[in-house]
């Protein structure tokens, strides 16, 4: 693996972060042991990605179908993510972290909004890397609420309805400012977008490894861009081949 300060750089990555309770399983601990040494790496993996200088890193942290999970275990992911959202200010302030959310933030807690309301607002002009947690997200439901949005624009103005290009669909996503990630990441070896930035990753590089979530790091995560680096993204396209050198008569 090449050194950190060799290694090509995506601007934007999103995670689907992997494993959490097969760490725990493994080790005979209980779930809730995985997801608070999971939390681990969320920190260190955004402390590595600032320093690298990724400009955005965005994080499946819950989706809309976790909800569907036991009671106690929500209530419990849902306490782990208030602590991070308190416990990690100072850690975001420091690096110059831009903290950011999307998805159905109003089906949060209270107190996990109010919570994650006090630090973006705290953090919102520092001019570093944008975080971005996916909290009870869901990117069918995404694409549909912005369909709708199209809709309610259509029936109010008709002719700036008629104005819109593909690009213009990104103004009604949750948040229009989000670059699209140039490197997707799934850990704990799934193989599959579960329902997570369908629109955004269009052209996203894939990148999965067999590390769980809870044993990701810097070394994990400078593999992952090392092979980044060796892609050749066409977008489509083709890459021209160089010229060759015409021989000396």
């Amino acid at each position: 693996m090449l050194p950190a300060e060799a290694v090509k750089v995506p601007k934007s990555v999103a995670v689907i972060m992997d494993g959490n309770g097969r760490w725990a399983a493994e080790r005979g601990l209980p779930r809730s042991a995985g997801h608070k040494r999971g939390a681990e790496s969320v920190r260190a993996v955004t402390r590595s990605c600032a320093r690298l200088g990724v400009e955005e890193l965005t994080l499946y942290a819950f989706s809309t179908e976790n909800w569907q999970r036991p009671a106690h275990e929500t209530r419990m992911l849902m306490a782990l993510l208030k602590r991070y959202l308190i416990a990690e200010r100072d850690e975001l302030m420091s690096n110059g972290i831009v903290l950011r959310a999307i998805g159905e933030l109003e089906r949060l807690p209270e107190a996990v909004q109010r919570a994650y309301r006090e630090t973006r607002d705290m953090s919102a002009d520092n001019g570093g890397m944008v975080l971005r947690l996916a909290l009870s997200y869901g990117a069918r439901q995404e694409i549909f609420r912005a369909a709708q949005g199209m809709a309610r624009l259509a029936i109010a103005d008709p002719r700036a309805y008629e104005a819109l290009n593909s690009e213009d669909f990104r103004g009604f996503l949750y948040d229009p400012r989000m670059r699209d990630p140039d490197l997707l990441i799934r850990t704990s070896y799934e193989r599959r977008l579960s329902n997570f930035l369908l629109w955004q990753l269009s052209y996203a590089e894939l990148y999965v490894t067999r590390a769980h979530w809870p044993d990701f790091r810097e070394p994990e995560l400078l593999e992952a861009f090392s092979d980044f680096a060796a892609r050749e993204r066409r977008y489509g396209g083709l890459i021209e081949p160089a010229p060759r050198a015409e021989e000396d008569a």
